[in-house]
C-alpha cells in the first residue's frame, strides 16, 4: 500500500481534483446547452450523463469514467480541448482544466509551504502614497497583509478581528457586517469562492489554502454550497457598491494587480472620480479611519459566524 508521501498517493489526490472538476462541470451543463435533444422522460442525473459527455468529446465512456474517478491522470491536450468544448468552458475554466491535468500528471514530493506573509517596505510606502484611495495587499488565500487607513476601514468591522485573522473571504462569509455592507453579497461570495477554487486547484495541499477552506466549509453552509459547484470563473465587477455605516452608500471603481517579485501577493485599490459624492465619501473615510493600533478585538472570527 502506498504511504502518504509516495508518488502514487500524491498522484491519486491530484487526479481526484481533476475528476472533481470534470464532474462538477458535467453536472452543471444541461443537455440543451450541449446541443442534445432530451426526451420527455424523467432524468435522474443532473446535467449531462457520463456517456453523453464522452460521446460529445469523442472519447470512450470507460476512459472518461477513469478520468472522473481520478484513475487516469495523463489526458492528452486534444482530449482536454475536446472536453472543454463539450462542457462549454470559458477561457479561464479551460486553462484551469489544463493546470489540473498538468498537476495530475506529475508528482510533487512535498506540499508547498505557505508563502511568506512579509510585505516589503516599499510596498507599504506605496499603500500610503495611494491615499486617500483605499488600498491593501492580500495573499493568494486573501489574507489581509497590509493596508492604508481607508483600505481597512472600507470593510466595516474588519478591524474588530485580530490582524492574523483578517481575511477577505473569512470576512465575507463569517463577519455579521458583510451582508449589510454589500448589496450584492451573493455575487461577491460567488466570485470569492471561484477565485479560491482556482488557486486551490493548482496547490491543493498548500496549508494556507487548506486551513482557510476547511474552516469555511465547517462554519458556512453558503461557502460549502458554492465550493461544491467548483466554479473557477467569477471575477468581480469593476464597480463595487458599499453600504458603509460611517460614510453612507459609496460606489467605487476597483482595480487589483499581481505584485512582481512576491509569492502571490496582490494589490487592491478603490478609486472615485474627484469632485463626485463618492470621492467626498472616500475622503471622509480616509480622514476618519484609525491611524494607530486597532482597538481591542470584540469577537474572534469563530464567534462572529453568520451562517444561513
Amino acid at each position: 500500500m502506498a504511504s502518504e508521501g509516495t508518488p502514487t498517493n500524491r498522484t491519486n489526490r491530484e487526479g481526484a481534483e481533476l475528476g472533481t472538476f470534470l464532474r462538477a462541470r458535467r453536472t452543471q451543463t444541461s443537455p440543451q446547452q450541449a446541443g442534445l435533444t432530451v426526451g420527455t422522460g424523467l432524468r435522474r442525473t443532473p446535467g449531462l450523463r457520463r456517456e453523453e459527455l464522452a460521446t460529445l468529446a469523442g472519447i470512450s465512456i470507460d476512459y472518461y469514467v477513469r478520468l472522473e474517478r481520478g484513475k487516469e491522470t495523463r489526458p492528452s491536450p486534444s482530449v482536454l480541448d475536446a472536453l472543454a468544448r463539450a462542457l462549454h468552458l470559458d477561457d479561464q475554466e479551460h486553462q484551469h482544466l489544463r493546470e489540473l491535468a498538468a498537476r495530475a500528471a506529475r508528482y510533487a514530493p512535498e506540499p508547498p509551504p505557505a508563502p511568506s506573509r512579509t510585505v516589503r517596505p516599499h510596498l507599504k510606502l506605496l499603500l500610503e502614497s495611494l491615499r486617500p484611495n483605499p488600498a491593501y495587499i492580500v495573499s493568494r488565500s486573501m489574507d489581509l497583509l497590509a493596508w492604508n487607513p481607508g483600505g481597512l476601514a472600507l470593510y466595516a468591522g474588519l478591524d474588530d478581528w485580530p490582524a492574523k485573522h483578517r481575511n477577505l473571504a473569512r470576512y465575507l462569509f463569517l463577519h455579521p457586517a458583510a451582508r449589510e455592507l454589500f448589496p450584492d453579497w451573493d455575487r461577491q461570495i460567488t466570485g470569492c469562492v471561484a477565485r479560491l477554487r482556482a488557486v486551490a486547484g493548482t496547490a491543493p495541499d498548500a496549508p494556507d489554502l487548506t486551513n482557510l477552506v476547511g474552516e469555511l466549509l465547517l462554519k458556512s453552509p453558503d461557502f460549502a454550497k458554492l465550493w461544491e459547484r467548483y466554479d473557477v470563473t467569477g471575477r468581480k465587477s469593476v464597480d463595487k457598491t458599499f453600504h458603509h455605516p460611517d460614510v453612507g452608500t459609496i460606489t467605487l471603481t476597483a482595480q487589483s494587480m499581481n505584485l512582481e517579485g512576491t509569492a502571490g501577493q496582490r494589490l487592491g485599490v478603490y478609486l472615485a472620480e474627484p469632485g463626485t459624492p463618492d470621492h467626498d465619501a472616500l475622503l471622509l473615510l480616509d480622514l476618519t479611519a484609525p491611524r494607530h493600533a486597532p482597538r481591542t478585538p470584540q469577537k474572534a472570527p469563530e464567534q462572529s459566524s453568520n451562517q444561513s
